[in-house]
């Protein structure tokens, strides 16, 4: 029996989008499944005030990768904007990532040589392979830093004290000895002008949509439908927890319209104090150079994941690559299905490694 469709698509974020896209490309027909009430998944903005919204935190786009560019830049036009986020630590202003401009304000200093110097003095502190994450730090960007700009927002961030976090989570922290706000060493940053919407419309042009449909309720059902499974989905959650639940941390948003054109003079401010407890404001029109009246800010507030939350960030300890890797196995047996994208991989994704992680799979694909 013939199959009304020859992809389902479970899930609406970038993977499923940029699959989608080349498969109506190829003359397939896709169904796109979406447990939420719009496509996009966490990419998706809702309008205020003629501000473009990031209702799931900040996406800015950036990449080195020229391919991942110019297909994003054939569906919409990019501004120019640079990501620069400012650091409040008790109402002190900090660059951010750490930079001449903010050895600066912290010391008083001017030459690459001082600040130098002063880092590589506080490292001392640490007596071989550091243990957690503070030790970790301070390794890497000596006490003062690490006190007032890391060990704040990486506690609220994790839920746990930095001396009870693995050193691994903190490879490296960027420092650099140049007076450079732009927070990416990319080729190409910006964001899509008119917002991300623009893009995810131009993804699933063509396809058939079901909105506020959980494919696994009725996942027989669906899979009749289709000769193939795209899943975005948490994979733990496809295979029944069978071997346990993943774990996650989560983000709660509080966003609210001000009356005022200029809130904080900066799209992204982290408050890296351990007292203030969110992690940082968003206020969104500064992604698009807005100059409308009102301006719309969101608090951001890291959380402990349970179910029926959005899990946002991998738990990425080794119980929990252990835990991920005997689901990928059984993901491997599933000749129908491809698991992709951040939560069937498991893995903290940025924008463009998605679209890369989709074209990867889309040239697997003998079309027929």
């Amino acid at each position: 029996m013939s199959k009304r469709y020859d992809c389902l698509l479970v899930g609406s974020g970038l993977f499923a989008g940029v699959f989608a896209w080349h498969a109506k490309k190829e003359g397939k027909r896709c169904l796109v499944l979406e447990k939420r009430d719009h496509l996009g998944g966490n990419i998706y903005c809702e309008e205020t005030e003629g501000i473009h919204v990031h209702k799931y935190g900040a996406h800015i786009f950036h990449t080195s990768n020229k391919e991942v560019w110019n297909f994003v830049n054939s569906l919409v036009e990019f501004n120019r904007y640079t990501n620069s986020p400012i650091a409040n630590y008790k109402g002190e202003m900090y660059n951010l990532p750490f930079n001449m401009n903010t050895f600066s304000r912290m010391w008083q200093i001017s030459t690459p040589e001082e600040a130098r110097q002063i880092i590589n003095e506080q490292r001392k502190v640490i007596k071989g392979e550091p243990k957690n994450l503070e030790e970790q730090a301070v390794s890497l960007v000596g006490t003062h830093i690490y006190q007032k700009l890391v060990k704040g927002y990486t506690e609220k961030q994790w839920g746990r004290d930095c001396k009870d976090l693995p050193a691994f989570i903190i490879k490296r922290l960027p420092v650099r000895f140049t007076y450079d706000n732009n927070y990416f060493n990319d080729l190409y940053q910006g964001i899509p002008i008119g917002g991300y919407n623009a893009i995810t419309e131009k993804l699933f042009e063509g396809c058939d949509v079901r909105l506020n449909t959980d494919y696994l309720e009725d996942k027989a059902a669906w899979d009749e439908m289709a000769s193939k499974i795209v899943y975005t989905g948490t994979i733990d959650r496809y295979f029944d927890y069978q071997f346990g639940k993943l774990e996650y941390r989560s983000l709660r948003f509080e966003t609210e319209t001000l009356d005022t054109d200029n809130f904080q003079g900066n799209a992204v401010v982290n408050y890296t104090d351990r007292e203030t407890p969110y992690t940082r404001i968003i206020e969104h029109k500064h992604f698009e150079f807005g100059t409308q009246e009102k301006t719309v800010i969101t608090r951001e507030y890291p959380a402990e994941w349970s179910e029926g939350m959005e899990p946002y960030y991998p738990v990425n300890d080794e119980k929990n690559q252990e835990l991920y890797r005997k689901y990928a196995a059984l993901a491997k047996d599933e000749t129908r299905v491809i698991f992709g994208g951040r939560l069937a991989e498991y893995k903290y994704y940025d924008m463009d490694k998605v679209i890369e992680s989709a074209f990867a799979c889309v040239k697997k694909e003998q079309w027929k």
